[in-house]
């Protein structure tokens, strides 16, 4: 990683008041008894959207917790004789995940004439807040969302802050933080190591404090000061003094950072040796860079050319990268610093990788993704929709996420671990992929919201997909890996975790006999990735809000087929540009005609217009000719073979794939329900902000029956395709689970329950 002066724009953007979490808090309940208070905590969860466990001991609440990474959490206090309150949360306390944790104290109400307790022993404890005893939903609910917009929040700029931080530890260039006065606050290990100091040695001392080399210019020192107090980033060559006494040139950048108040409030130095073979090199960036306004551009690509290297034979590929670089037509610094931290991810520790997650979550949210807008954007959410086009310069959200796919080098992706690097307890999982019943939301988790990689790779090898396509499983994981960075985390449904859980069915429906015996392994693979990038960098919104929205993908699409045309382009776009990633480089150019033409018909039969034509032509040409009593065996597979009907059936397969929700499992057809309903709450509140025609009235967050949805949903659309594909593909435990989810809604929507699931009982 040698680039980090621009790791400053993130510190910035960390700082930014408007930023916050995207992802909805998990909170924990610990109460010894069910009344009306913890009711009361839980459906507050509910109405709020939080995740929501409860434990009945202390013992239950830590195993939780540590299981969970809860960010809330709210300990019983009225009832000592069940457990100490006190007690519990200096338990939780004591475990490592809980420094970033709100403890919630519920007390009892005091009578009117009693004075107030102080809330210092509860402090003490470890708690930090305190919630008077009230059973109603709404105060409840009130107080999570306060502590939600609150110190939740703050916890997770923290936490993205730190992962910042883990990054600067492992640079290779020497970062120095200074505050405004210019007293040293930071140093890194890679500072410590060129200057020969300690960092206990240089914390809290001014830098007027320390030796100064007498080969510097004498006005070198006014002329870095006046230029960086004016807010302007300053670049060249000083020589500084060792703590052996040594003078050492270096190159120099010191960034000033604005804080509170719009005021300079840090200045950040990077430094790295001067090597004098570089002197081409060098001048280069002496005559490019110079008292740079850092509000305009936090790093010129032009400096790339500038940085040395302790490896001479690297020079090569450091000319080729800054070649490339300069044939980029998007110089946005938000780009390359996505660019970075990916690249840091790949080497970083899965709790690291977490929170950098986090860090890009942050910046997607940001305006940092405009930096050459020249006039007022237009609506931001219908910005959002825009998937990987550009108008005028101006830069969309989505679109910036293929635009950081787009731009990533073959130098910007890290080399592929193997299959047997997996962590062992994800491996773990995966040898639970074969069964229908597999439970995704766990792999979600264990991957920190990476399935589609894990899970990727291991059906993908099962499938000999690498052996057919003529590729290394090392491409084949940059691959999986540059898919998955291109859907949207912040999306509650469409997100890489979604197409993941339809690369499973997809997977698990080619493994059943007649399908197997009806497809050939052209077909097999053509399913397998057409159910990876089904929805890749699907922004959350339906086609028809992108049709009455007036999107650029819209326009483009003729407002045909809008979204699933923009993620088969993209898709082969992405695969294509550089070939570290490149699955399909390999193979002959027919056999890679015919497999695109294949996948690209897969992921369009996934568009709903035409949903009752493919599922009508599947009965018709598929179902009927089997069911025929006098029809010849022989007849029937040679019919279901031809290349017509074969077409048909890897529509079915993918058609069921990607919405066979209600036929999991109880517990995983809940939680998606959840999770569609919520992303189409999101689109009408949405329409309504804009004015825009609301195309699912049914989907107001307000009013919204989820049972009722889900029944409708069954009733009209899965059905009766299910029925059909069943009789083709034999799936029996598909229509039992089917059958039984329905009959959940349906017990649901007779009590008029309006939630995903039914009140506690009274």
């Amino acid at each position: 990683l040698n680039e980090y002066s621009i790791i400053i724009t993130v510190v910035a953007a960390l700082s930014h008041p408007g930023i916050c979490s995207l992802r909805s808090p998990q909170v924990l309940l610990v109460f010894a008894k069910e009344d009306s208070q913890s009711d009361a905590f839980w459906w507050a969860c509910d109405r709020a959207g939080f995740r929501c466990n409860i434990a009945r001991t202390p013992e239950s609440a830590v195993e939780c917790f540590l299981d969970k990474h809860h960010e809330i959490i709210v300990i019983d206090g009225r009832h000592s004789r069940y457990f100490e309150p006190e007690t519990v949360c200096r338990l939780i306390r004591a475990t490592k995940p809980s420094e970033n944790t709100v403890i919630l104290a519920v007390v009892p109400q005091k009578p009117p004439d009693q004075d107030e307790p102080s809330v210092l022993p509860l402090l003490c404890a470890g708690f930090s807040r305190r919630f008077v005893e009230n059973s109603s939903v709404s105060a409840c609910y009130n107080e999570l969302i306060q502590i939600e917009h609150g110190e939740v929040r703050c916890q997770f700029k923290l936490r993205a802050c730190h992962a910042i931080f883990t990054a600067l530890e492992q640079c290779q260039e020497a970062v120095e933080i200074t505050s405004e006065d210019h007293v040293i606050q930071y140093v890194n290990p890679a500072f410590e190591r060129m200057m020969g100091y300690h960092k206990g040695e240089l914390i809290g001392k001014e830098l007027t404090e320390l030796p100064k080399s007498d080969r510097n210019r004498a006005d070198l020192l006014d002329t870095i000061n006046t230029c960086i107090k004016k807010g302007k980033e300053w670049q060249g060559i000083y020589y500084a003094r060792k703590k052996s006494g040594e003078s050492m040139q270096q190159h120099v950048k010191i960034t000033p950072v604005t804080g509170q108040g719009g005021k300079i409030r840090h200045f950040v130095a990077i430094k790295r040796p001067h090597i004098d073979n570089n002197n081409q090199v060098n001048q280069t960036m002496c005559n490019s860079l110079h008292h740079r306004d850092r509000r305009k551009d936090s790093i010129d690509a032009r400096s790339l050319s500038s940085r040395g290297s302790d490896a001479p034979s690297l020079q090569n590929r450091r000319y080729s990268s800054v070649a490339r670089i300069h044939s980029m037509t998007i110089e946005a610094p938000i780009t390359k610093v996505i660019n970075i931290i990916n690249a840091a991810q790949e080497s970083s520790p899965v709790t690291v990788a977490e929170a950098l997650d986090r860090v890009l979550e942050i910046l997607r949210t940001t305006e940092l993704y405009s930096p050459q807008l020249a006039s007022k954007e237009d609506d931001p959410h219908t910005n959002d929709l825009v998937g990987g086009l550009m108008s005028d310069g101006l830069r969309r959200l989505s679109g910036n996420e293929y635009v950081f796919c787009k731009n990533m080098s073959q130098s910007q992706l890290a080399i592929p671990i193997t299959l047997n690097d997996v962590p062992p307890s994800i491996a773990e999982m995966l040898n639970d992929e074969e069964c229908w019943e597999f439970n995704i939301l766990e792999l979600e988790a264990a991957t920190h919201k990476r399935p589609l990689t894990y899970l990727g790779l291991k059906i993908f090898t099962s499938f000999g997909v690498c052996d057919f396509l003529n590729c290394s499983e090392a491409t084949l994981r940059s691959w999986l890996q540059l898919m998955e960075a291109s859907y949207h985390s912040s999306n509650s449904y469409h997100n890489s975790t979604h197409a993941a859980d339809v690369l499973h069915a997809t997977a698990y429906f080619l493994r059943k006999e007649r399908v197997k015996n009806n497809l050939d392994q052209l077909d097999e693979v053509a399913a397998l990735i057409a159910a990876t990038v089904h929805d890749v960098d699907h922004p959350g919104r339906t086609n028809s809000f992108l049709c009455n929205a007036g999107s650029e993908l819209a326009i483009l699409y003729n407002d045909t087929a809008v979204l699933e045309s923009h993620h088969a382009a993209l898709a082969f776009q992405l695969t294509v540009r550089d070939s570290k990633s490149n699955i399909f480089k390999n193979i002959d150019r027919n056999q890679f005609r015919t497999l695109r033409q294949a996948i690209i018909d897969m992921v369009l039969a996934t568009e709903m217009t035409r949903h009752f034509e493919h599922v009508s032509k599947f009965v018709n040409s598929i179902n009927k000719p089997m069911a025929s009593v006098n029809s010849d065996c022989e007849g029937q597979a040679n019919n279901r073979n031809s290349p017509e009907n074969r077409l048909l059936i890897k529509r079915m397969l993918i058609k069921c794939a990607d919405v066979a929700n209600p036929c999991r499992p109880l517990e995983l057809c809940i939680e998606w329900a959840g999770r569609i309903s919520e992303e189409y709450f999101a689109q009408t509140d949405e329409e309504k902000r804009q004015g825009l025609p609301v195309v699912m009235p049914v989907f107001d967050r307000n009013t919204c029956s989820v049972p009722k949805s889900q029944i409708s949903f069954i009733d009209y659309f899965i059905t009766d395709m299910f029925d059909a594909w069943d009789a083709f593909a034999s799936l029996p435990g598909l229509v039992e689970h089917l059958s039984e989810n329905y009959k959940y809604w349906k017990r649901l929507d007779e009590m008029k329950c309006k939630s995903l699931r039914p009140p506690p009982p009274s």
